[in-house]
């Protein structure tokens, strides 16, 4: 592949058959709901951090 259209072609080849493989194990992705967003991960991990180091009691309390 030397052309930016070839590429293209098979980005999209690429596309149809993984999109046709989940489809034929009965995965449709428009029906998946939605991963957590990282960057909520990201901050919710380290308010969670924050809130340990300022009492480490409540970590024994589990």
């Amino acid at each position: 592949m030397k052309t930016e259209n070839q590429i293209s072609k098979e980005h999209i080849t690429n596309n149809k058959s993984v999109r046709g493989t989940l489809l034929s194990r009965g995965i449709v992705p428009e029906n998946l709901s939605p991963e957590e967003d990282i960057t909520k991960i990201e901050r919710r991990l380290a308010s969670d951090e924050k809130k340990a180091l300022k009492n480490p009691d409540k970590l024994n309390d589990k």
